[in-house]
């Protein structure tokens, strides 16, 4: 699907210069000088360069629509993780290169989507929020308040975050997979 340049949104997946592309950030330009254009900050889906370019409204550019799969999480082969369809019971293997730091978010029997390109998987979206245990953290300190103080832990997957100076080892958190971040105790 043909959109112009001007339509651009961030999280478009946009085919451009014989590759794909996802828009990061847009940025809707009026010079006072010319024609008005969008600066779209792009990421390659294929091996994660970044590019800047300029699109004006009188430009097209082909819009690509992903195949979205619910995946399970089975375990990691070497460098490869393998998810099984939700569907067919299908298994396909996926770089750890394109799960970068999240693969240690993986969990077995984890629910994920998969999006793909030709039958070519392209990224993978995991939980908003995973629970894990804290393996290690320091021992509370006598009059230390829980506001606006916090103490890092190892969690079980080797992730180090900062938690709340109450959390004590063996205490299960929910951890925020897009920013790594303490949520909240785990129920």
């Amino acid at each position: 699907m043909k959109i112009n340049g001007n339509e651009i949104r961030p999280g478009n997946v946009v085919q451009h210069q014989n590759s794909l592309w996802v828009a990061v950030k847009t940025d809707a330009v009026k010079p006072g000088k010319g024609p008005a254009y969008a600066q779209v900050e792009l990421k390659n889906l294929l091996d994660g360069r970044k590019l800047n370019e300029r699109f004006r409204a009188s430009e097209t550019v082909e819009r690509v629509r992903l195949e979205q799969k619910d995946h399970t999480y089975l375990y990691a082969e070497g460098a490869d993780h393998v998810f099984m369809d939700a569907e067919s019971y299908e298994q396909i293997n996926i770089s750890g290169d394109m799960l970068g730091d999240r693969a240690a978010f993986l969990q077995d029997g984890m629910k994920v989507v998969v999006e793909s390109h030709e039958g070519r998987a392209i990224s993978v979206q995991m939980p908003e929020q995973v629970v894990l245990e804290v393996t290690e953290t320091e021992p509370t300190v006598k009059g230390q308040t829980a506001s606006g103080s916090y103490k890092p832990a190892v969690l079980d997957n080797g992730l180090r975050v900062m938690v709340p100076p109450y959390m004590t080892v063996g205490e299960r958190v929910v951890v925020n997979t897009t920013t790594v971040e303490y949520v909240k105790r785990a129920d």
